[in-house]
């Protein structure tokens, strides 16, 4: 075990991702129906094509990574060991388009709901997933790949 791996050879990530956006979507429904609602009063038309398009588009992004990690034999829990870089699909365009996806998919049900608490917490979650999972999985990647990873890093963005 080196310092960037846990004891299963994986990434220092001590709890799971998509749990923080599950429970930034909690807080914000807390808020919303016990506290103070905040609202957009979009017409619904509109809030359903705005939602329609935020969480297609999280699929879009989420589907073919999940695809690329079965493919390639891994399981995308970052506390797994990755056996390869996967450089494909969304990968090419991203290096986090799970989370850029979970963070897309937060959106829509926020704008769904009509829920802005929701929709402001979709960027609080992904700095926590940034801090717990997306900076030690980095730190990971190089240790373990080294120049591929650096390579990699440099010729696509983090999220966007």
């Amino acid at each position: 075990m080196t310092a960037g791996q846990n004891e299963q050879g994986g990434a220092r990530v001590g709890f799971p991702p998509p749990l923080v956006f599950l429970g930034f979507i909690f807080m914000g429904v807390v808020l919303q129906y016990f506290v103070t609602p905040f609202q957009a009063h979009l017409p619904a038309a509109l809030r359903v094509a705005v939602a329609c398009l935020l969480v297609l588009g999280g699929l879009v992004l989420f589907v073919p990574a999940m695809r690329w990690f079965k493919r390639t034999g891994q399981h995308p829990r970052p506390w797994t060991p990755s056996p390869s870089l996967i450089l494909e699909g969304p990968y090419r365009f991203s290096r986090n388009p799970i989370y850029v996806a979970m963070t897309a998919v937060q959106a829509g049900i926020a704008v769904a709901l009509d829920n802005l608490w929701i929709l402001c917490f979709s960027g609080p979650a992904l700095v926590v997933v940034h801090y717990i999972a997306v900076r030690p999985e980095e730190a990971y990647l190089v240790e373990k790949f080294g120049e591929a990873y650096e390579k990699y890093r440099s010729a696509v963005r983090r999220y966007l």
